[in-house]
């Protein structure tokens, strides 16, 4: 036997020693600690020798409760709130245009036809159903001569309007010659007789607003033309004029001019527009004209056809003395050179007024001679529109150099379509908005791009050309969202809450786009079903403390048509809470990333509105039939 094996020999049997006089050592222990702890009597371990009574021990409340400072767990999600389906009579439900409601108001400036939304505790709780038959809407720029019957039940324009060719119904569609009361030649040639007058063409153009609108005709053929037309008219006896104009894709919203101004902010508009729109403009001190100039940019124009315009030849027509007539031009013409506007021409059925680019020969000039109306407070914020009430003052435009002269645009130039849309905007270069630098106007925009090439993928139809048409975007900023789908077949509704930090509509109509105000608390002034998709980003953040978030979803879906499409982008807090509260609204949708990857809190919602109707009249009848 060698050496190694002698040595291993011996380390193993040293080992094994070891190892028992371990075990032994811990079983010894062990047995000790046990018996020192056992007693008869198990009180006599706690007596202590007498000096801690048994008793007092054993009636002593122990405190298990914790007593740090810890903020309580967040509540958990609650269950799935469904929320049922309002009453099939509903299905044209347009909370703040009720015309029941309106009844309360006063008929003074047509106050009673203006917006009026119910209290809180009286808003609808169900959604609103789509009409039994209900299809999807042609696509553009079909839609724009063509839309179904089912969509908007009503033929009150084609029997009232049948002379003017409005509309007609055939079969089961409309269709929109594109006529009007005042371009029986339809809408293209009348819009070609305004471009014989002043330029529609060079780009200086974009922006319009179209009064008392119709089917929206004037702002449909614009459109070919790449002139963007908010269009509005009341909801009254033509009860279905807006609704037709928005199933057509054609920008449009419910509104009036009465008492409060109207929703847009100052400087917005390149052009407005009234065909026999039955505003009584020289009348209430010329109020009305006042609100026009307000929104309209300097140098814009306002065109005016229909009564009185050419009363010499049409009074007879039109069932009015020519001397009323005469008395309303000349009360329309008084105010017109009352607010410095300059009178470009009037040929046939058309007059068309400019606004000056400044206001240096109306003060030095027109002001001293003409004494009302006078120029509005400083302290009065030209841009605030939400609840606003009109006042008779003429809106002071922003100082110029009077050295740089007459032509000087007050508030800074634009550029002409389509640079303007990714120009800096004036009020940007200006600093009138203070945090927001042209660089960061830029940054924003770059940001949109990538951000809506990102949404494309989540949602396949936002990418399919044509599949989308009208677009909403509930909290807008700048207007980035809109800007980075321009070159798409849609048209963005681009809305600036009332709550928002900064009043950025102005930059937006800047921009060449356009939009409203909006508290999103209350429903919008429009039909159900207007949008084939919705953006909203961060609305339910900002509306924390405000509202309930039900109560905006509840809104989205009234406006949404079925088989639209949503992306909610918000905390990742927020869009679960509100993914369980769309699935009481019968969408489909899903949380994806925000664009730069897992790591961010900011995620997206996408979600699709599923398609449902109210019942046939026959299933009705045998379901009521089944339940009795």
């Amino acid at each position: 036997m060698n050496l190694f094996t002698r040595i291993s020999s011996r380390s193993k049997k040293s080992n094994l020693y070891y190892v028992a006089i371990v075990t032994l050592l811990c079983t010894g222990s062990y047995l000790i600690g046990t018996w020192q702890n056992t007693s008869a009597n198990p009180r006599a371990a706690f007596n202590n020798g007498g000096n801690t009574p048994c008793e007092e021990f054993s009636t002593k409340v122990l405190d298990f409760n914790a007593h740090h400072n810890i903020q309580e767990p967040p509540p958990l999600i609650k269950t799935t709130v469904n929320f049922p389906s309002c009453d099939a009579v509903l299905s044209e439900h347009t909370p703040c245009e009720d015309a029941k409601r309106s009844l309360k108001y006063s008929r003074e400036r047509l106050e009673y036809r203006q917006r009026h939304c119910p209290e809180r505790e009286e808003a609808l709780k169900c959604r609103i159903p789509a009409p039994y038959g209900y299809k999807t809407p042609f696509k553009w720029p079909e839609s724009r001569d063509v839309a179904w019957f089912a969509n908007v039940p009503h033929t009150e324009l084609t029997v009232e309007k049948k002379n003017q060719n409005w509309v007609r119904y055939e079969n089961d569609r409309f269709w929109f010659p594109g006529g009007g009361t005042m371009f029986p030649r339809g809408a293209d040639a009348y819009i070609d007789d305004i471009g014989r007058l002043i330029d529609l063409s060079d780009g200086s153009i974009r922006t319009a607003i179209d009064t008392g609108c119709g089917v929206a005709s004037f702002g449909a053929y614009l459109l070919s033309r790449n002139i963007t037309t908010m269009s509005f008219a009341p909801r009254d006896t033509h009860e279905a004029q807006v609704q037709f104009a928005l199933e057509r894709g054609v920008p449009a919203m419910i509104g009036i001019m009465a008492t409060i101004r109207l929703p847009y902010p100052s400087r917005a508009f390149d052009l407005a527009h009234c065909s026999r729109c039955l505003i009584p403009w020289g009348q209430n001190d010329g109020v009305y004209l006042m609100e026009v100039d307000r929104v309209l940019r300097p140098g814009g124009y306002w065109i005016l056809s229909g009564p009185p315009i050419n009363w010499q030849k049409r009074w007879k027509g039109w069932e009015r003395t020519m001397d009323d007539l005469n008395t309303e031009q000349t009360q329309i013409e008084n105010v017109a050179r009352s607010l410095c506007w300059k009178k470009v021409t009037q040929r046939d059925d058309l007059a068309i007024w400019q606004k000056p680019y400044n206001h240096i020969h109306c003060k030095k000039t027109i002001r001293k001679v003409l004494k009302n109306p006078e120029f509005c407070r400083h302290d009065q914020d030209p841009d605030m529109a939400w609840y606003t009430k009109m006042d008779s003052c003429l809106t002071p435009l922003p100082e110029v150099d009077e050295t740089e002269g007459l032509k000087t645009v007050a508030g800074g130039n634009v550029e002409k379509w389509p640079v303007r849309l990714n120009a800096v905007p004036p009020r940007v270069s200006r600093g009138d908005l203070g945090e927001v630098t042209p660089e960061g106007f830029l940054e924003d925009t770059k940001l949109w791009k990538q951000r809506v090439s990102y949404y494309k993928r989540l949602d396949y139809q936002l990418g399919e050309k044509g599949r989308y048409r009208n677009l909403l975007d509930m909290n807008a900023y700048l207007g980035g969202f809109a800007s980075a789908l321009a070159d798409d077949p849609v048209w963005v509704m681009n809305v600036v809450p009332v709550e928002a930090k900064l009043n950025t509509l102005g930059v937006i109509y800047e921009r060449g786009l356009i939009g409203t105000y909006q508290n999103w608390c209350e429903a919008m002034s429009t039909y159900p079903r207007t949008y084939d998709f919705i953006h909203a980003d961060s609305v339910f953040t900002l509306y924390q403390d405000k509202c309930e978030p039900e109560d905006i979803l509840l809104e989205m879906d009234r406006v949404l048509r079925p088989g639209g499409g949503v992306i909610i982008r918000d905390d990742v807090d927020v869009l679960i809470k509100i993914k369980e509260l769309t699935k009481g609204l019968q969408w489909e949708g899903r949380i994806a990333d925000h664009e730069k990857g897992p790591h961010e809190r900011v995620k997206i919602y996408y979600a699709v509105k599923q398609y449902w109707t109210v019942p046939a009249v026959e299933e009705d009848k045998n379901n009521t039939s089944a339940l009795s």
